[in-house]
């Protein structure tokens, strides 16, 4: 029971930030006293810190205030796209205190030299922490179809990848000091959008995310669904067009060869391998209001909305999220999105409906890869103890 108490209340803390122990009492049910010997025990830990007294605790009495100790206590999150790297020291609490991105061209999605760069930009990021903090473990975003149970990588299309052992290969190569944890890029950006971004306090909601390539993450009572074997969400290869282009994954007309960067980019004339810098190429334009451009987006958006749509009346969210290349496009798209969900959803499904950009923008994977590495932290704080943290 006290473990489970002590778990509750750095929950909370990493969730909501400092808090008095009447906002603790509040959020857990648990006694005062209770939390005062908690709280006592996260600071021994070192996982907790008091931060003096404020009016209000009742009857005028003063409340301590808790914090937890982020400059202590630290993950590694990492994301892996198609044409780029990141890898941040994120802080208990969810503070991203370094980051380190890396565009990469196509010809270094090889696995191992994916795994070599990402190994040298986590030693970077780790070789700036002080001295006394303590790293808890490493959080992955990858573009790809994550088999959770064993943190391997079922398929990749986009990266050219098959049954790959991402997890057990990355902890090798940094000497299996620190436990690994991969989920895919749109889940974990689903799940930073629900704690820390634009999704807080919203109960069913649906994350996509599109770069490259298209991927979901889907909300349900304020849980992330992941399916049988992690996989659920994979809405980028939802058939959208029967007389469409062959897809990376084997079949044709999927959403994402609509929706896609590279299907932007051949809208607008641009090379559809041009990378980040065709984009931002793209971008400008659009700033600059050039008419073929602006007709490319909204091409782009009438697509975007009919797999929204699709999506919208199976799962009923009650906020989508657009994340990655849709959020940057976003203020180009969304009266067109609008006018075509107003034409293809049940107008019961889209009554309450909210479509937002997201507010995270490039952190949310890995402030989301964060959220996966600290959970066995969250789940056990004693666990610092065990390891003589």
């Amino acid at each position: 029971m006290r473990s489970t108490n002590l778990s509750t209340i750095l929950r909370g803390l990493h969730r909501h930030g400092p808090l008095s122990r009447s906002d603790l009492g509040v959020l857990t049910g648990l006694t005062r006293s209770s939390i005062g010997a908690l709280v006592n025990e996260l600071v021994r830990l070192d996982l907790a810190v008091d931060q003096g007294t404020i009016a209000g605790g009742g009857r005028g009495r003063p409340s301590a205030v808790a914090a937890v100790a982020a400059g202590r206590n630290v993950v590694l999150a990492v994301q892996v796209a198609v044409d780029s790297l990141a890898v941040a020291s994120v802080g208990l609490g969810g503070e991203l205190r370094m980051v380190v991105r890396r565009d990469r061209t196509r010809d270094r999605v090889d696995l191992q030299v994916t795994i070599d760069d990402v190994v040298e930009m986590c030693n970077d990021v780790r070789s700036a922490l002080p001295p006394d903090c303590r790293v808890h473990g490493i959080g992955v975003g990858v573009v790809g179809l994550v088999r959770r149970a064993d943190n391997s990588i079922a398929v990749a299309p986009n990266l050219g990848w098959h049954e790959v052992p991402f997890g057990a290969l990355l902890s090798e190569a940094l000497g299996n000091h620190l436990a690994v944890q991969v989920a895919n890029d749109a889940d974990v950006s689903a799940l930073a959008e629900l704690h820390r971004g634009v999704a807080m306090g919203v109960a069913e909601v649906l994350s996509v995310w599109g770069e490259v390539g298209v991927g979901g993450g889907i909300v349900s009572r304020g849980e992330l669904i992941t399916g049988d074997a992690g996989f659920a969400g994979e809405v980028g290869h939802m058939p959208v067009n029967p007389s469409g282009r062959p897809c990376g994954c084997g079949s044709i007309g999927c959403w994402e060869t609509e929706v896609g960067e590279a299907a932007l980019l051949r809208r607008a004339g641009l090379h559809v391998d041009g990378g980040p810098t065709a984009i931002e190429t793209l971008l400008h334009r659009a700033a600059a209001g050039d008419a073929v451009t602006l007709a490319a987006l909204h091409e782009h958006a009438r697509w975007l909305a009919i797999g929204l749509a699709g999506l919208i009346n199976v799962l009923n969210p009650g906020m989508v999220v657009l994340g990655g290349l849709f959020g940057r496009i976003h203020a180009y798209t969304a009266d067109t999105v609008r006018t075509e969900l107003e034409r293809r959803v049940l107008s019961s499904a889209r009554a309450d409906l909210r479509v937002v950009p997201s507010l995270l923008g490039a952190d949310a994977p890995l402030l989301g890869a964060a959220e996966l590495a600290f959970e066995h932290l969250l789940a056990n704080p004693q666990s610092v103890s065990l390891q003589g943290g």
